[in-house]
């Protein structure tokens, strides 16, 4: 049974840096499409950025330009390097795998436990 283990998350200030990772254990990460997601509180989860088997980035439009999504293949474990935060960044941040991109957000096969992000202004 493959595992994802989250860890990086924290407390900043407005305009802060956080980098996240998610260590994939059981299997390859590079043969799935893998992403980061957030869920605030009362809010849907969202899909922050995606990278796939192929190395295409996608990333929603709240974080362009801010948040970079990578990938360690000898570690097997995918990084989101987050910039410049806001207080609207805040949220549970979850790493998901999956065969394909192309899935709504609840559709994903693989989630890890989550880590929290707390942008304080």
């Amino acid at each position: 049974q493959g595992q994802l283990v989250e860890s990086g998350g924290g407390s900043v200030q407005a305009g802060g840096s956080l980098r996240l990772s998610c260590a994939a254990s059981g299997y390859t990460a590079s043969r799935y499409c893998m992403g980061w997601f957030r869920q605030a509180p009362g809010k849907e989860r969202e899909g922050v950025a995606t990278l796939n088997k192929g190395g295409s980035r996608y990333y929603a439009d709240s974080v362009k330009g801010r948040f970079t999504i990578s990938r360690d293949n000898a570690k097997n474990t995918l990084y989101l390097q987050m910039n410049s935060l806001k207080p609207e960044d805040t949220a549970m941040y979850y790493c998901a795998a999956d065969n394909t991109c192309l899935k709504s957000v609840t559709r994903w096969n693989y989630w890890g436990q989550g880590t929290q992000v707390t942008v304080s202004s």
